[in-house]
């Protein structure tokens, strides 16, 4: 994570999490990514979910839209897989479709995005992995909460 980049705060954390309807925008066609695995995981804890990727028209079976701002309706926050370099235009996209929670996920928070977060007045998460906080069951999330847990460094 970039130095002047801060974590969230637990109670962001739970806000985000506790929604039901996320749109996760970076999945891809050949669902070898990782924006793939967090939908993946995300739909078997319930999430009612809404793929976004410009370059494809289904994804995990589902019909994907090309932007945020092409919705077929309302979602209650959006997981941002995407590219640092994209982020912040897909932000802009969020506040422009009245989302007002992002997730930026590790690797595509950028100060530019959180900032644009800021003064959109969306509530932002940055620099966490959605998995470690939306009770996934995976042991590689079990593993890195619980070191983090035992370092005092899991977001308060």
């Amino acid at each position: 994570m970039h130095p002047r980049l801060r974590h969230a705060s637990a109670a962001a954390i739970r806000d985000f999490v506790s929604q039901r309807t996320l749109a996760v925008v970076g999945v891809s066609r050949s669902g070898k990514k990782f924006a793939n695995f967090a939908y993946r995981e995300l739909r078997t804890k319930g999430y009612t979910l809404v793929p976004v990727n410009p370059g494809a028209e289904t994804v995990e079976g589902e019909r994907c839209y090309r932007s945020l701002l092409n919705l077929p309706g309302p979602v209650d926050g959006a997981v941002i897989i995407a590219p640092r370099e994209q982020s912040l235009q897909v932000v802009r996209e969020a506040a422009a479709a009245g989302i007002r929670r992002v997730w930026l996920q590790q690797g595509a928070e950028s100060q530019p995005a959180i900032d644009a977060c800021e003064d959109a007045g969306i509530n932002v998460v940055a620099g966490e992995c959605i998995l470690m906080f939306a009770g996934t069951e995976h042991w590689i999330h079990r593993g890195h909460r619980f070191v983090r847990r035992l370092f005092g460094t899991l977001p308060r």
